[in-house]
């Protein structure tokens, strides 16, 4: 039963509400079903980190919140959900939901987490806030993959049962099940286009995709694709569908719109999920076997990379991540006069860099002091207790109350750590 849960969850990218600057990271997270959760950089295909929630077992399906600034990760085994805050990379929680939880997709507004659960052919429904499931969805047997219309008003839900099978459309407004569409046979992915009038489904052992008209409910059209595929991402256009084909060993690209099948992309052993990179440039494909990450550009429809990850490799997320929150501690510095009307000295000039989340130093950042009036004083780079420290010799033009009035000291920001600002005081000795 199981084995059947962790190669068929879906994975699904929710998109930035708001316009993002290049200079923001673009992290990817896999869930490998032989433990822990691998985050690479998108811009040099490197793994920069393992998450390894002691409460969580076989991690399965990938979600990052619509922010960037929360992971969700199903983990089948345990029942639980695992919250990861991505900016620091750190697990949060292990939220209990239902037995055997696989597809994991949160709300457009971030506010709610939506779990599948397999076994119990439920949806639990997760406050963000709190992060306790606050209620229940019954919605039919081995529930796996599921997607969200963009306005956040109706869920989607496939059953991963073999034969005809259905998706459920559930009102998210009531949490109520409130239609079952036939779309083939065991369906096991769903995606929703971005302007929300299609929703795509993988039938596994229909070898094709079905593409709905989600005002009508009604399946206008299927798609053959390749051997047991099982995973689906849509280009953020909406224009294409990227269709991973777990037996077949490829990544089918399929024209929505046309109805048509446009290639086919040989990838890793047998690929299982597929997210795409924000502006759709990119996409990586999980290779259940290969324990890797096969890297597609998209423009040329051709492997680029491959990125090597954990041991057989199920859901993934791609996202922008903003930087972790910062707040800096300023400490006492002594003001001395020097001789001769020479100026000043300034001594022990001195702040303490942080992570808000964490509390953890942050260190190898560069802290700038200067008076209250904007003078710049001196620059020092933080320790590894995240401690910046420096001697300034001042001007006298800068004038001995202007000093006496306290110094600041800031971090600029960069894409891991955002900025901070504090006020220490000057003592004259």
């Amino acid at each position: 039963m199981f084995g059947a849960v962790a190669l068929g969850a879906a994975l699904l990218l929710v998109p930035s509400g708001a316009a993002v600057a290049q200079s923001v990271r673009v992290l990817g997270y896999v869930a490998n079903n032989g433990g822990g959760v691998s985050v690479f950089d998108t811009a040099t295909n490197a793994v920069t980190n393992t998450l390894i929630d002691s409460n969580g077992g076989s991690p399965y399906g990938v979600d990052v919140a619509f922010d960037g600034a929360r992971g969700y990760v199903t983990n089948v085994r345990d029942d639980t959900l695992t919250v990861v805050d991505t900016p620091t990379n750190t697990v949060d929680a292990a939220v209990p939901v239902g037995d055997g939880p696989a597809g994991v997709v949160v709300s457009p507004s971030g506010g709610h987490v939506y779990v599948s659960n397999y076994v119990a052919g439920t949806v639990s429904v997760v406050d963000a806030a709190t992060l306790t499931t606050t209620e229940t969805i019954p919605v039919g047997a081995n529930a796996d993959g599921v997607a969200m219309a963009p306005n956040g008003k109706r869920l989607y839900v496939a059953h991963d049962v073999v034969g005809p099978g259905t998706v459920s459309v559930v009102d998210t407004t009531t949490n109520a099940k409130v239609a079952d569409i036939p779309t083939g046979n065991t369906p096991t992915a769903v995606a929703v286009t971005p302007n929300g009038a299609k929703l795509v489904v993988v039938n596994k052992f229909s070898n094709n995709v079905a593409v709905v008209d989600t005002a009508s409910n009604a399946v206008i059209g299927t798609i053959p694709v390749s051997f047991i595929p099982h995973g689906v991402a849509i280009s953020p256009d909406g224009a294409r569908a990227y269709v991973t084909n777990s037996e077949n060993h490829t990544l089918s690209v399929v024209d929505i719109g046309a109805l048509t099948h446009v290639t086919q992309i040989p990838v890793g052993s047998r690929p299982i999920n597929v997210a795409l990179t924000p502006d759709g440039s990119k996409a990586y494909v999980t290779n259940f076997n290969s324990g890797t990450l096969s890297v597609v550009d998209t423009s040329t429809l051709s492997v680029v990379g491959s990125v090597p990850v954990g041991v057989n490799p199920v859901g993934i997320a791609v996202h922008h991540v903003p930087p972790a929150p910062t707040g800096l501690v300023a400490g006492d510095a002594q003001l001395q006069v020097r001789l001769l009307g020479l100026g000043f000295t300034l001594r022990g000039l001195d702040a303490t860099l942080t992570e808000s989340h964490t509390g953890k130093p942050v260190a190898g950042k560069l802290v700038s002091f200067r008076t209250v009036k904007g003078h710049p004083l001196c620059t020092a780079t933080t320790n590894s207790a995240g401690v910046a420290q420096c001697n300034a010799n001042v001007p006298l033009l800068v004038g001995l109350a202007t000093l006496l009035m306290g110094y600041t000291a800031s971090h600029a920001g960069d894409t891991t750590h955002g900025p901070s600002a504090a006020h220490g005081p000057i003592v004259l000795l």
